[in-house]
């Protein structure tokens, strides 16, 4: 609820929470949106920013371990089809 508990306080949804924290810390960030209302809304995230207190709190959610396969494990032998070249 770390992420939600931002967004609520800044009355903003989690992916601009994300968005903002990506800027914040001094990220790219490229969101990829078709919608028109999704694509306003990932530019609405410049009157608001985060406090060191929530951008310690984002960074505390970081576990260090990986959520998927190791990049080198993405094969056609281990996944059995094929992977486009990204």
């Amino acid at each position: 609820m770390v992420i939600g508990g931002i967004a609520a306080a800044h009355g903003k949804t989690p992916a601009q929470v994300m968005l903002r924290w990506h800027l914040d810390e001094g990220r790219q960030v490229i969101p990829k949106s078709v919608t028109p209302s999704r694509i306003r809304e990932n530019f609405d995230v410049f009157d608001f920013r985060l406090t060191g207190d929530e951008l310690s709190a984002i960074d505390a959610l970081d576990t260090g371990v990986r959520g998927g396969p190791e990049p080198e494990d993405v094969t056609l032998a281990s996944f059995g089809r094929e992977i486009p070249e990204a």
